[in-house]
């Protein structure tokens, strides 16, 4: 059994698609329309059969809520694995993203923690 698909809420699909291409640099994979909203995933350009993110509305109503509480806590909604969370997060700030944790190293782990601009805290993380 592997993971196949896996989803972050988001407020805009637009706005997360441009976010999650041109920022983060994950590469579309679906976008199929469905009434309002689409089924929209993302893949690593690494691996394009890989696992895909949904890119899901937030209609939901405990959707809002449960996002709230989350970045309330600063509980990251995914984490996504890295060569270098150093570099990433310098590369990233150059491009205006917004942390919410600098890199901190926890032993052989480092993390960092972005703001999706979409409502979610995103974690960003490499082990040794």
């Amino acid at each position: 059994m592997k993971i196949h698909l896996t989803s972050v809420f988001v407020d805009d699909q637009d706005k997360a698609l441009r976010f999650y291409t041109d920022v983060l640099g994950f590469v579309k994979k679906h976008d199929v329309p469905l009434g309002t909203d689409r089924w929209l995933t993302v893949v690593s350009p690494e691996d394009p059969d890989g696992t895909e993110l949904l890119l899901e509305p937030s209609g939901h109503p405990a959707v809002p809520p449960y996002k709230k509480a989350l970045a309330q806590d600063g509980t990251p909604a995914a984490s996504f694995a890295v060569d270098d969370v150093r570099a990433e997060f310098d590369r990233l700030r150059e491009l205006g993203v917004r942390f919410t944790q600098e890199p901190l190293e926890m032993g052989a782990v480092t993390t960092a923690v972005l703001d999706d601009t979409c409502g979610n805290l995103i974690q960003i993380v490499h082990s040794a």
